[in-house]
């Protein structure tokens, strides 16, 4: 294991009090010019359940209307609490193909977005251990005065992500501050994704807000271009 993925399994609670868990929930909220061009932007919170040992996320309406949409890597899906499919999509990611910022999602695709994406903000860094992520460390990044040590991460075909490479910064306390990609579900656009309020529930670190910025090729932040902006409350691991 990499030294510097030790420091930073430590600072977010340790490895070992993760793994008693076999879940997590949140309440989200979230807009941005990316969810406007593509999708209906809505300030109702959502319910967000994800398994933290497999790639499994179900979202649901807050107050709850009987039925949630579920993400696997392999298919998404809209579903009755009585287990009735209302529409569903099979190996999803192919269905992304061709398209830019522009291109319309619909349920099923921001499903698919959603569902990986919230996965992955709830359960950093711990699933940087999955079988198959490659994890070396690269390059520091130095922003406003600081400097943070990054983790450069290769993901397997069974895992999704915003992009197959992408690299992790901390901070001197080891935790995330940066979570640079691409969007590749949208273009394939620079992305840098800021982990904002860092809150302790349950023993476990998590940053509760997360604002994702559009880039210039060599990543440079263009502060006039929020994407994506996100906040979570009421989170819990059981």
């Amino acid at each position: 294991m990499v030294g510097l993925l030790e420091e930073v399994l430590a600072a977010h609670g340790g490895k070992e009090r993760w793994s008693s868990y076999r879940r997590c929930s949140t309440k989200m909220v979230s807009g941005g010019e990316l969810i406007r061009r593509k999708a209906t932007e809505s300030l109702d919170p959502l319910q967000v359940r994800i398994s933290l040992h497999e790639q499994y996320t179900s979202i649901e309406t807050v107050p709850a209307s009987g039925k949630f949409s579920s993400f696997r890597h392999e298919r998404v899906a809209v579903e009755t609490a009585a287990g009735k499919v209302l529409a569903e999509k099979i190996n999803p990611r192919e269905t992304f193909e061709g398209h830019d910022l522009d291109t319309p999602w619909d349920l099923l695709d921001r499903v698919y977005f959603s569902g990986y994406a919230m996965w992955s903000y709830l359960n950093t860094p711990f699933f940087f251990t999955f079988p198959g992520v490659l994890v070396e460390e690269c390059d520091p990044l130095s922003e406003g005065g600081e400097t943070w040590r990054g983790l450069k991460l290769t993901f397997p075909p069974n895992l999704a992500a915003h992009s197959k490479v992408q690299r992790f910064y901390f901070d001197n306390q080891f935790l995330l501050r940066r979570q640079d990609y691409t969007v590749d579900v949208a273009g394939g656009h620079n992305i840098a994704n800021y982990a904002l309020d860092t809150q302790w529930f349950d023993g476990l670190a998590v940053a509760t807000k997360r604002r994702a910025y559009l880039c210039t090729e060599d990543y440079a932040v263009l502060r006039d271009r929020l994407l994506v902006w996100l906040d979570m409350s009421d989170i819990a691991f059981d």
